[in-house]
């Protein structure tokens, strides 16, 4: 009999997150330095240990993967590992996703479908193709436009991810709503989070999602929705459109006492909260044991998993309260 991952707290682990690289070709202003380094290849998980441990993970009653990065699509084998793991469709897993900035997304559209994937989420922060610049400091807007259209077309259901960001995109945040609702998008609103060390003050760009409900309730009727999706964002439905529009509020209102989930980063380090430190490391364990010692560690990972984490963002602080950059950990 299946043995579900139960942690001390008593919440049901359904879904991981898999990073499989933490390379980016973005270096987005609030997620890491412009000269970030990137790790060794021979550190990173292969194909082969990351197909192992998310089957682990599956065999654990986890029923929702989601490949993250660093940017995914950047990884060689890419393909390889979605069509590993999309055999266990219809069998203990019932979804595999994917996050991306959506550079590679037009190349990858229709393989990612012929693999099992029926919903990508892309990071989208503004709609202006000089701000987008801005904002990745190595993008440019016009290929993650095509990519969406070409999720769109291949039979992909498309969620936008847009960050949040005072003084730079927070006058966009209505155009963004009306862009997703002519082409059929969700649109979810994130918080920035402190991870990592970068060049900016990022309360200099924090803006609290309350602030931004409070906007959005100037112009439309918001209605709380009970609809959940594995993860920490929670919905409202525009009444005047029918849009449905989610909220991640890790500072303003974070969830943890419904947390379902873990990370695992793309050397193989298992963290049980986002927000914390604390870490099982898999991957010397999957090479000098093999898959069937990765049971116990899970196991193990359960008894430590933390009630919630810890963020806050202070100018008086003097790091962040997490060291690891969101591409490290996976987004």
């Amino acid at each position: 009999m299946q043995r579900p991952l139960i942690d001390g707290f008593g919440r049901r682990i359904s879904y991981v997150r898999l990073s499989v690289t933490d390379r980016c070709d973005f270096r987005c202003a609030y997620c890491m330095p412009v000269d970030m380094a990137f790790l060794p290849k021979r550190d990173i998980l292969t194909i082969e240990e990351l197909d192992a441990i998310g089957t682990a993970f599956v065999a654990r009653g986890v029923n929702r993967l989601r490949l993250t990065g660093g940017e995914p699509l950047v990884r060689r084998g890419l393909l390889e590992l979605v069509q590993r793991l999309g055999r266990h469709l219809g069998n203990g897993l019932t979804e595999l996703t994917l996050t991306t900035n959506g550079s590679q997304l037009a190349r990858f559209a229709d393989g990612l479908f012929a693999a099992g994937v029926r919903r990508v989420n892309v990071s989208l922060d503004t709609l202006d193709a000089n701000r987008f610049r801005t904002i990745t400091r190595t993008g440019e807007i016009a290929p993650v436009l095509d990519g969406i259209s070409a999720a769109k077309a291949a039979g992909l259901r498309v969620k936008i991810n847009m960050v949040a960001l005072k003084g730079l995109n927070e006058d966009e945040i209505e155009a963004m709503i009306a862009w997703c609702g002519a082409h059929g998008h969700d649109l979810t609103f994130i918080e920035t989070m402190p991870l990592g060390l970068i060049e900016e003050d990022r309360t200099d760009r924090y803006l609290p999602l309350d602030l931004v409900r409070a906007r959005l309730a100037a112009h439309w009727t918001l209605q709380p929705l009970e609809q959940r999706t594995g993860g920490p964002a929670r919905y409202v439905r525009l009444r005047e459109t029918g849009q449905t529009l989610g909220f991640i509020t890790p500072l303003t209102h974070n969830f943890c006492e419904s947390c379902n989930r873990v990370r695992l980063t793309a050397t193989g380090t298992l963290y049980m909260c986002l927000g914390q430190e604390d870490r099982l490391e898999l991957r010397d364990l999957l090479r000098t044991q093999g898959p069937a010692a990765l049971d116990s560690a899970l196991d193990i990972a359960m008894q430590r998993k933390p009630k919630g984490h810890d963020f806050v963002i202070e100018r008086r602080a003097a790091a962040p309260a997490v060291g690891r950059h969101m591409s490290m950990t996976g987004g």
